[in-house]
């Protein structure tokens, strides 16, 4: 899968090298490694996981070392069992081990994300809900984040505060009511889709006569979004969201939303255990 079109590789790969790098650079490597030796590397997985980063992690090793042979086994997005190797290396060892850590800090946290994403699309498979993201980011991360939910099946919401005005429960609390504040969104003529979180079925139709495009049913047991879908009828897509777990998503999917929105995909994966196992080239 190719990388999201606005991410700067070369920016991204330098930013986190000179973070790791500091004044001295690799002390512990230059000290120890002879100039001249070449390592042979396998980057294997230690869990089932589902792939993400995976060029972004071989960026890392050909910034220090143009010479480097990167062999990438698996793709984004893919699957990949316990014990398979998704990439091979073979080039320069101060570089290899200096590029090492900032290539798995990248590579496991994005498949994190991609696998838990997928577990949860997989749990809701058949129903014809949607699993998407949301703003609930690491800072300066969003972009990688949100593509690596996308390698998992998921889809993403707003990247942005400028891609869609989705009107919340303080912007309805200031406005004074559900409708006012989607008459005023509408009235602002951005040409950007109006969605506003509702927590109670008595908003729905206000929200609709205002001209909502779409409705974020905010904390509503199964009982309710079965009644909000009813009520909505097909005429805006639903979003369903708050307190979404594994063993809850599948009963919200059934009920007919469109969407079912989770900020632990991206704000709670834990990384994925992966491990560069090395060996002395002749």
């Amino acid at each position: 899968m190719a990388l999201p079109p606005d991410f700067d590789l070369n920016e991204f790969v330098q930013r986190v090298l000179a973070e790791d790098l500091g004044k001295g650079g690799d002390v512990t490597s230059n000290a120890t490694i002879d100039a001249d030796a070449c390592f042979s590397a396998g980057m294997n997985c230690r869990q089932a996981i589902v792939v993400a980063g995976l060029e972004i992690a071989a960026a890392f090793f050909r910034a220090l070392d143009p010479e480097v042979t990167v062999e990438l086994l698996v793709k984004d997005g893919d699957r990949a069992e316990h014990g398979t190797t998704i990439m091979r290396l073979a080039g320069k060892a101060r570089a290899m081990l200096t590029a090492e850590r900032p290539a798995l800090n990248t590579v496991q946290h994005l498949s994190g994300i991609a696998t838990l994403t997928r577990t949860y699309v997989d749990e809701i498979e058949g129903t014809g809900a949607v699993v998407i993201d949301t703003r609930k980011t690491l800072p300066g991360l969003r972009v990688l984040e949100k593509y690596a939910v996308r390698m998992g099946g998921g889809q993403n919401h707003r990247m942005r505060l400028d891609d869609g005005l989705l009107i919340k429960d303080n912007h309805v609390a200031v406005c004074g009511g559900v409708a006012e504040a989607v008459r005023r969104a509408k009235a602002a003529n951005t040409g950007l889709q109006v969605q506003v979180e509702v927590d109670r079925l008595d908003q729905i139709e206000p929200a609709l006569a205002a001209g909502a495009d779409r409705l974020l049913l905010d904390n509503m047991d199964p009982a309710k979004l079965r009644e909000a879908v009813k009520m909505v009828a097909g005429r805006v897509p639903l979003e369903a969201s708050g307190g979404v777990t594994l063993e809850t998503i599948r009963f919200l999917a059934e009920t007919g939303v469109d969407f079912i929105s989770l900020g632990r995909i991206t704000q709670s994966a834990p990384s994925v255990d992966i491990g560069l196992d090395y060996a002395l080239s002749r």
